[in-house]
């Protein structure tokens, strides 16, 4: 591969491998990305295809090799956890953490229109989740805080709260109790393949369901 050929085949694997997006979404993101980086007369739309649809049958493959649950199964239940107990929980919460805390906003926002304040939040982004795909030592992090919060004694509170819950879920966990420091799932080995009816890690869903709780 040249080497633009392999930054475009990186972004394939990973788009695959997250599980968030659809075979079309990511051949649509692909060749926006091709374009975008205006490399249309080296990498053609085939090309790409045929490497999005290999890769997509590979990460199928992988799938019949999984043991259930696994580390995202019980990621996605500790954070529904973490929802029940008035603490937001987004997946793949935007490619940074300012998106991340834009979303988070977003949801607090819905929340309070219902009369509800969050007890605080938690997400991991997009850049959290390339470290979580990787095929060695992968890992997640996890960021925390309360929406309009400058207190660094709630801050702790909301992390410990999010600590405890993902150990109740059997995760190895390393924080150092500091309100700037965002918790490490070390070992975490992403697993998800692409399913139209996952909602659950919708950000709509994630207020529906705390609003349900009210």
């Amino acid at each position: 591969m040249t080497e633009n050929e392999a930054f475009i085949y990186e972004s394939i694997e990973n788009q695959v491998r997250m599980g968030f997006l659809s075979l079309d979404e990511i051949k649509d993101n692909i060749l926006e990305e091709i374009e975008d980086n205006e490399f249309e007369n080296e990498i053609s739309e085939d090309w790409a295809n045929k490497h999005i649809e290999a890769e997509w049958q590979s990460r199928l493959n992988e799938t019949k090799t999984w043991k259930s649950p696994t580390d995202t199964d019980r990621l996605i239940a500790a954070f529904d956890e973490l929802c029940d107990q008035n603490i937001i929980a987004l997946h793949n919460a935007g490619y940074t953490t300012s998106d991340g805390e834009y979303e988070v906003v977003d949801v607090e926002r819905k929340l309070r229109d219902n009369g509800i304040v969050s007890d605080g939040y938690c997400f991991y982004h997009e850049q959290d989740l390339s470290r979580a795909i990787a095929k060695e030592d992968p890992s997640l992090y996890i960021a925390f805080q309360k929406v309009d919060n400058e207190d660094d004694g709630v801050t702790i509170k909301v992390g410990k709260k999010v600590v405890e819950v993902l150990k109740k879920h059997e995760f190895e966990v390393d924080w150092n109790e500091s309100p700037t420091t965002k918790i490490l799932i070390p070992n975490f080995k992403w697993e998800l393949f692409y399913d139209k009816n996952n909602v659950d890690l919708d950000y709509e869903a994630v207020a529906k369901r705390m609003i349900g709780k009210k």
